[in-house]
């Protein structure tokens, strides 16, 4: 049994870690979900025009 806690200690940081990175991933999807659908629904709202506005501003003309 004492052989165990040693490895334990050393795996405990790296799975606190790894929830947090998770859990900051997962929100960071989220989020960008939530922004596509708002966006969808406000170009929606307010038509194509929008779109095409910003069509024409790219660097190479297409």
């Amino acid at each position: 049994m004492h052989e165990i806690w040693p490895y334990a200690a050393a795996l405990i940081p790296f799975l606190g870690a790894a929830f947090m990175f998770y859990v900051i991933m997962k929100a960071v999807l989220e989020s960008d979900r939530r922004e596509r659908l708002a966006q969808r629904k406000w170009e929606a709202e307010h038509g194509d025009t929008a779109s095409k506005k910003t069509r024409g501003n790219s660097p190479t003309g297409s």
